[in-house]
This record gives C-alpha cells, structure tokens and sequence, in this order.
C-alpha cells in the first residue's frame, strides 16, 4: 500500500481535488498543513525547490500540484 503525504494550504482548490482523488481510489494519506508549519515548508522546499501547495509525496516521491497522471504513475509502479 501506497504511503502518501498531501501538504496543503487551508484555501487550496488542487489540494482538495487531490484530497477527493485518494478518497475516491480508496486511498489513505496524511494531510500536513504548509501554513505556520516552517519544518514542513522547508521539507517541501529540499524536496522540490519549492513551497507550493498542493505537494504530494507517495512512498518518498514528490509531486508539485495535483497532477493526476503523474499521481497514477507513481501509484502503479508501487503496486
């Protein structure tokens, strides 16, 4: 099974479809708020050279914005 991180923002419109996307595969993730949360920016940010939202990170792999076939990509070679 698929670990997967979503960091968000509270006003973040691609981070809730990414949120609805996992529910609707049946997929768990933890969601971890980029906002007043500087360890988590600065984790995003060495991940990824940025602090955007939404950054999803699946079994240790990060994608930028809710970026369904990359998502699916990951998602199958982790099967």
């Amino acid at each position: 099974m698929a670990l997967i991180k979503i960091y968000t923002t509270p006003v973040c419109a691609y981070c809730k479809m990414a949120k609805e996307y996992f529910k609707s595969k049946n997929l768990q993730y933890e969601e971890i708020a980029l906002v007043g949360n500087p360890e988590a920016q600065q984790l995003v940010m060495s991940k990824t050279g940025m602090v955007a939202a939404p950054i999803i990170e699946i079994n240790g792999k990060f994608v930028v914005g809710f970026n369904r076939q990359e998502i699916d990509k990951i998602l199958t070679t982790n099967d």
